[in-house]
């Protein structure tokens, strides 16, 4: 018989990768750099700089994700604290992978973007996801929002496999397909 008490998965960062698909190093672009990000951002391909593999935040467009944040609590204590955006670099992931993170949308574009209250997101098991248009996950096509996006109507990278909650500490889990 197992116990009844089920050990917490300690979540010290943005994003926690359970499954892992195609992982590049990446040069984040000079917008990235000058303002952080965080694990689980949603990033796109941009020009680079001597033929650098470069990633610039979404705007909605896919093309992967950052697994980790420029500067997460779980790297206050370490040697490599502030390092990512010092040596400009970051880990991009594509393909297939298995998920929990903290980045992704919990209130309506409207209802973010026009003021008045904020309209809470609700996420089920296996609906699809999208990247908003500063790149986190979200069940909305943002991209078909007043005003529409030139790319519309969107790609999804993903779908749900575990839906934020108090006892998941609000991760939203996700298996992408980029």
């Amino acid at each position: 018989m197992g116990s009844k008490f089920i050990t917490p998965i300690l979540r010290s960062r943005d994003l926690l990768l359970f499954f892992k698909g195609d992982l590049y190093t990446v040069t984040p672009d000079s917008t990235m750099l000058a303002q952080g990000w965080a694990g689980g951002q949603g990033v796109m391909w941009t020009p680079g700089y001597n033929d650098e593999r470069t990633v610039t935040f979404s705007d909605g467009r896919y093309g992967g994700i950052i697994l980790w944040g420029s500067d997460e609590n779980a790297d206050q204590f370490m040697g490599i604290t502030g390092t990512q955006t010092v040596n400009y670099f970051a880990v991009f992931a594509a393909g297939g992978n298995l998920l929990t993170t903290r980045t992704y949308e919990r209130y309506t574009y409207a209802s973010r973007t026009l003021g008045g209250p904020l309209v809470p997101l609700v996420y089920t098991p296996n609906q699809i996801l999208y990247y908003s248009r500063r790149g986190w996950f979200t069940n909305e096509d943002e991209s078909v929002i007043p005003p529409a996006l030139p790319f519309a109507p969107n790609f999804f990278v993903g779908f749900v496999v575990q839906i934020p909650r108090e006892d998941n500490d609000w991760f939203l889990g996700v298996q992408t397909s980029m």
